[in-house]
């Protein structure tokens, strides 16, 4: 049985976290996570952006590649970002799907209306 990855793109405060965490069979990985110390909280440290992103891509591949079914959900504004989850998708036999969030949520990671704004003005289309 092909292993599945599932993509959820959308803004901070559109549902991501919470649709991911809401499909059951899945194993869920966000960049974000990477921030989380090991008492819970969350610690964003912009420097560190790239380095979370990897780790987050790399978790992603380990995943399927031992069968599992992932969802990955990150802001994924840029095709770019995207194009690297669809070639891992290619490359290890997996079915691929995007899933767009589109709520607008109080964001929990605090960030500013204004910089959720220009996110949502660059969100370029996708198409699988």
């Amino acid at each position: 049985n092909m292993p599945k990855l599932v993509l959820i793109r959308g803004w901070p405060g559109s549902g991501k976290t919470t649709m991911a965490k809401e499909m059951s069979g899945f194993y869920h990985v966000e960049a974000d996570m990477w921030f989380v110390n090991n008492i819970g909280e969350y610690i964003f440290d912009p420097t560190k952006l790239q380095q979370a992103h990897d780790w987050c891509h790399e978790v992603a591949a380990n995943h399927l590649e031992m069968g599992d079914d992932v969802v990955v959900s990150n802001t994924f504004t840029r095709k770019w970002e995207i194009e690297k989850y669809h070639q891992m998708a290619k490359v290890l036999g997996a079915d691929f799907e995007i899933i767009e969030a589109k709520g607008n949520f109080k964001n929990t990671h605090g960030v500013p209306e204004e910089k959720v704004q220009q996110m949502k003005n660059r969100m370029e289309p996708y198409n699988v």
